[in-house]
């Protein structure tokens, strides 16, 4: 699958833009973050620096606060479970938030994303269970906290072909939609076999499979994937080291180890966490990339951080280690390796994705966006992975016809335009088709569809991408009122994007 032109034209620009020399961390501890050095964490600039504050969520197990790696890095935290956000009985969080935001001072380790500012969300219960109903109150809160990236570590199994099985949770679903509605890029773990039924697992889980939120899997030290990180061809995006990982731990925890020298991190870690490995600690890289890129241009929208992250990163194939992945986006690896390097210059080069200004428009109801107005002519963009639909509300009197134009701005483009009726809850369920009043012919660059209302109400217009790509497109609508009739579109409630 190949990339859009432009993206992969920007990827090769940037190959002769790397820095004569990077930057090496002088945190004593660096030494044995290895992972950062395979992200390519600090090789756009040949000196450190100075990145501005980004609000960053762990909602996880919590974090140790007094770690002196911590030092003013922790701006907020609340328990959704009781007891102490800074009290982590578990080290999972501890373990993600050093790999976030460790403190770039020369001592310990350092954070890729040395100077975001974390919010603690606490959310996994004693015995290491974690309910919906906690999850989804954290990310809502991050999202009031003024969260730019959401990191989730976290996730429960999804299995299509079982719906018993399946732990799909519209709760959860709201609460994503909400915090990206609001601005945070959202980032999760596909999950790891040894939670599911089967290794490998063939399905990314909740979150990291809900729409735009970014699905990381992991990768092993000499590249390939482990057998452990679940497998999945539309929501595993992007890849980073998973596998032995060094980092912060609960001190009263390392404390049990009495004759460890590196108190406070994971080599006196509890046996479980003495290597860390999963896809949990892949996911946490790819946040504080988002983090950083923020930094550098806080006016980026969370999909153009989206797709920085994805179109620079580096493919995955038997050349790099992975003997089965192949060329191109791939169910093991998405994208590829995370490469913040890459990401950071596209944008100091000013390569930077066209923004959609009318997100979040993923269905019909109350996430359309409606049009008002006899004609309309709008530019947004959509993502075969990470934003296959777009929905737009209008307005019809009855008789009163409808002309739509849509038009892909990709090579190869194939787009799809649907017209469903008033009352219509939902584009995405199959069983609802008998609702669709009009649509396009078979999927391609350009579509039209022409339809007479036979009933005053909402209409929806759906905009769909039903192959692999990603890019702009164009989409036109003319009413027209047939003579000697009047219609009245319905009064405005709000001010509306124009």
């Amino acid at each position: 699958m190949i990339r859009p032109a432009l993206l992969a034209a920007a990827a090769a620009a940037l190959a002769l833009a790397a820095p004569a020399a990077a930057f090496t961390p002088g945190d004593p501890l660096y030494a044995q973050q290895w992972y950062l050095a395979q992200v390519h964490a600090f090789d756009a600039w040949p000196t450190p620096p100075t990145l501005q504050p980004v609000r960053v969520a762990i909602v996880d197990s919590g974090v140790d606060c007094s770690l002196p790696d911590f030092q003013g890095r922790i701006l907020a935290k609340r328990s959704f479970v009781g007891g102490d956000p800074c009290q982590d009985t578990e080290g999972h969080g501890t373990v993600v938030a050093g790999e976030i935001a460790a403190n770039l001072d020369a001592t310990g380790i350092v954070g890729l994303a040395y100077s975001a500012q974390l919010l603690v969300a606490k959310v996994v219960r004693p015995d290491g269970t974690i309910s919906v109903q906690a999850e989804a109150s954290a990310i809502r809160w991050a999202a009031d906290e003024g969260a730019r990236v959401i990191n989730l570590s976290l996730g429960g199994v999804r299995d299509p072909q079982h719906p018993a099985r399946d732990s799909f949770s519209r709760l959860e679903a709201a609460a994503v939609a909400y915090a990206y509605a609001k601005g945070a890029v959202l980032v999760a773990a596909v999950g790891n076999a040894d939670e599911a039924y089967a290794t490998p697992w063939p399905y990314a889980s909740y979150p990291a499979a809900l729409p735009h939120v970014i699905g990381v899997s992991a990768l092993t030290r000499a590249g390939g994937i482990p057998d452990f990180s679940d497998r999945d061809p539309l929501y595993n995006d992007i890849a980073a080291p998973g596998v032995d990982i060094f980092s912060t731990f609960p001190a009263a925890l390392t404390a049990a180890r009495v004759g460890c020298a590196l108190q406070g991190y994971t080599d006196c870690a509890t046996d479980e966490y003495r290597h860390p490995e999963g896809t949990s600690f892949a996911a946490p890289q790819v946040s504080a990339a988002a983090a950083v890129l923020l930094a550098i241009a806080p006016t980026l929208t969370n999909s153009q951080v989206t797709t920085l992250l994805e179109s620079t990163a580096d493919d995955v194939d038997a050349a790099t280690g992975c003997r089965i992945c192949a060329p191109g986006r791939d169910l093991y690896s998405g994208w590829g390796r995370l490469n913040v390097a890459r990401a950071v210059q596209a944008v100091l080069a000013g390569q930077i994705p066209p923004a959609d200004r009318f997100e979040t428009n993923d269905d019909a109801g109350t996430q359309a966006f409606t049009l008002w107005g006899k004609t309309r002519k709008l530019s947004a963009t959509v993502d075969y992975y990470d934003d296959p639909v777009d929905v737009y509300r209008v307005a019809l009197g009855k008789g009163e016809r409808l002309e739509a134009r849509l038009k892909g701005g990709w090579p190869g483009a194939r787009v799809s335009l649907v017209l469903w009726r008033p009352g219509t809850t939902s584009v995405l369920n199959a069983g609802d088709r008998k609702l669709r009043v009009a649509q396009s012919a078979a999927p391609g660059a350009r579509q039209h569809v022409l339809f007479r209302s036979t009933a005053r109400g909402w209409y929806y217009v759906e905009v769909r991408v039903d192959a692999p790509g990603r890019g702009p497109y164009t989409l036109s609508l003319v009413k027209t009122t047939p003579k000697h009739k009047t219609t009245a579109e319905p009064k405005r409630r709000s001010a509306q994007l124009k």
